[in-house]
């Protein structure tokens, strides 16, 4: 008879055996295979063997993590630093569920000022950077970048439009008689002078205000002592955009030129990190950060794999300033000099600016963490008025709206969007462009008896293949924007396809279509009709209308794009050069699809196999 497998501490101590006495990274998986932790040692053998040995000391956590612990897999390394970065690195990719990890997809904007035109442009940028030019950043959000952008362009009166363009302009654009650009595209400004006015940004973008005020400020006395006050004008409302720009930042450093802060807050079990971008001695935003983590963890460790996972792929400046005191920060800043290419140090301000900055950073830290709780404790309030409304066991974790849309069948589009504790998941909506040619055109009932099967045809194939990464999982109530005949169609997707324990709704418009006065439908239960006070409505009004919303958007894209399709784009052997010569001939791809072989083969590079295949395309079914 086969003994049981090993499971929890004399798992992990079987490994003991094989183990080296070096640097690496480790990573502990339950039953199902899923990664339950990843962690970095400078000794995997010694680290392993203190799990083995499991002790009342350890925290809860920690003896939780032990006891479904059923394989671990290895990575040696060449250094502790390299098994830091590694560890990093797979954290923000696995998202196991004992270690500190957040959601962060995003890169974060810059503004480019370019070097490669002879009047450099001035534009947001985000993403890898291979433009020829100044970059100035990171900035906290775009809309930071746009309101900078918008004064700079106040300030200095740079381009922002494209080189195309600038070069095809013949008299001043709307921005130049706003006072919002110098119109060197129509040589209201030689390149000398627009140089100077690159010079003054850059300098400005680089932390040296100081000096460009004073020069403006010179530069304004004397054409006022000069009566030239037009001049004067124009100098005194580009130093109140700067001045604008520098009261919006907040509080800007004098002790340090360029940091980014980490100021951690903890409130019932729950943390919010604020993360301040300082550049050029300026205050460029902020963004706070809501970390998953074990209520056990303490805010310095929390702290430390943040950053850690912060800067996995982005460069640190040369000060981080956290909060805590890490514990390891020597080793976190030689890994992260390692990425950046020069020395980061990490520290924890006692005193001074640095301290009340950090100060300051915290109140913001702890104010929007007590936001985000109340609207939580909201949230899950509505959520359990959900469930009370629909019968639910327990509150819905995953809700799915479902909409179509099309105009009278063309351009049919199906999607779902998904909201629960987080509110609105948006990287979770999806849609569906109905292919079914058996289709009668506006058959709502057809198309969603389509998005349906589908969608959970997806979700029957995932679990009967216990996919670990399924990228849709399994909703708690599916509400369709319908009545009785979308529920009934629901219903026997559902049947068919095995679909059991997701409970079912439709929200239909009451009399005159009128907000306020829906009908709720769900099986085996007449129609009913909700407090046209109640929260729970106005709560599931915002799904339907959201569902809407995204249904129709994603419809007028695709019918956009329709629209710019040409057929001709469809003909094999019609590159750009043919089309251009086809369409400048015939002057419209109609004319084309009407013209005659003899037509066809007269235009200029366009051969007599060519025409013959574009002549075929057209009359295939003539």
């Amino acid at each position: 008879m086969d003994s049981p497998p090993l499971k929890g501490a004399a798992r992990i101590g079987a490994y003991l055996k094989t183990l080296p006495d070096g640097p690496g990274v480790y990573r502990m998986l339950n039953a199902a295979g899923d990664v339950l932790y990843v962690g970095k040692a400078k000794s995997l053998k010694k680290r392993v063997a203190a799990y083995a040995k499991p002790n009342a000391a350890q925290a809860g956590r920690i003896q939780r993590m032990i006891s479904e612990t059923t394989e671990m897999l290895f990575v040696t390394t060449g250094s502790e630093t390299e098994a830091l970065l590694l560890e990093s690195n797979l954290i923000k990719q696995l998202k196991p569920r004992y270690n500190v990890s957040y959601r962060d997809d995003k890169s974060f904007p810059n503004i480019l000022l370019r070097q490669d035109h002879p009047f450099p442009q001035l534009l947001k940028h985000r993403g890898a950077k291979t433009a020829k030019g100044i970059y100035f950043g990171p900035f906290a959000s775009a809309g930071a970048v746009t309101r900078t952008l918008n004064t700079l362009q106040r300030a200095f009166l740079l381009r922002s439009c494209s080189d195309s363009v600038f070069a095809a302009r013949t008299r001043p654009c709307l921005l130049f008689q706003i006072k919002r650009c110098s119109a060197p595209c129509v040589g209201r400004l030689d390149e000398a002078a627009y140089g100077e006015l690159v010079r003054e940004a850059s300098d400005f973008l680089h932390g040296k205000s100081r000096a460009v005020q004073d020069l403006l400020v010179t530069e304004m006395t004397a054409a006022s002592d000069a009566t030239d006050f037009e001049k004067a004008a124009r100098l005194r409302d580009r130093l109140r955009a700067m001045s604008q720009i520098q009261a919006s930042q907040g509080v800007n450093p004098s002790t340090f030129d360029e940091a980014d802060l980490f100021a951690i807050a903890e409130q019932g079990g729950q943390t919010c990190v604020q993360v301040f971008f300082f550049r050029a001695g300026q205050n460029w935003g902020n963004r706070p950060y809501f970390p998953r983590h074990d209520r056990d963890m303490g805010l310095a460790e929390i702290l430390e794999s943040f950053i850690g996972q912060f800067y996995d792929q982005r460069s640190a400046p040369r000060l981080v300033l956290a909060s805590e005191e890490i514990a390891g920060k020597d080793l976190l800043g030689e890994a992260l000099s390692l990425n950046a290419g020069f020395k980061v140090e990490i520290s924890t301000p006692q005193r001074g600016e640095k301290r009340e900055i950090m100060e300051r950073a915290l109140t913001n830290a702890r104010e929007t963490l007590g936001r985000r709780m109340a609207e939580n404790s909201a949230q899950a309030q509505l959520l359990d008025g959900v469930a009370e409304t629909f019968g639910l066991d327990a509150r819905p974790r995953r809700i799915e709206v479902y909409d179509n849309s099309h105009i009278q069948g063309a351009h049919a589009i199906g999607a779902f969007i998904v909201a629960g504790p987080e509110g609105f998941e948006k990287a979770q909506y999806r849609k569906f462009n109905i292919k079914s040619a058996e289709l009668a055109p506006g058959d709502d009932y057809g198309m969603m008896r389509e998005v349906l099967t589908r969608r959970f045809a997806r979700l029957v194939k995932e679990e009967s293949e216990q996919a670990p990464d399924a990228k849709w999982p399994r909703p708690d109530l599916v509400l369709i924007d319908g009545g009785p005949g979308q529920l009934a169609i629901a219903c026997q997707v559902f049947a068919d396809l095995g679909v059991e324990d997701v409970a079912l709704a439709a929200i239909s418009k009451g009399f005159d279509r009128d907000a306020g006065r829906e009908h709720f439908h769900i099986p085996g239960r007449e129609a009913f009709r909700l407090d046209p006070k109640s929260p729970v409505l106005y709560y599931l009004q915002r799904l339907r209308d959201e569902a809407h919303r995204f249904a129709i958007g994603s419809h007028r894209k695709k019918r956009s794009a329709a629209i710019g399709a040409n057929p001709l784009d469809e003909v094999a052997g019609v590159g750009a050069n043919r089309k251009r010569a086809l369409l400048q001939h015939f002057g419209s791809a109609r004319a084309v699809a009407a013209a005659s072989l003899a037509d066809l083969e007269s235009v200029s590079g366009v051969s007599g196999t060519l025409a013959r295949k574009i002549y075929d395309f057209f009359h295939s079914n003539a």
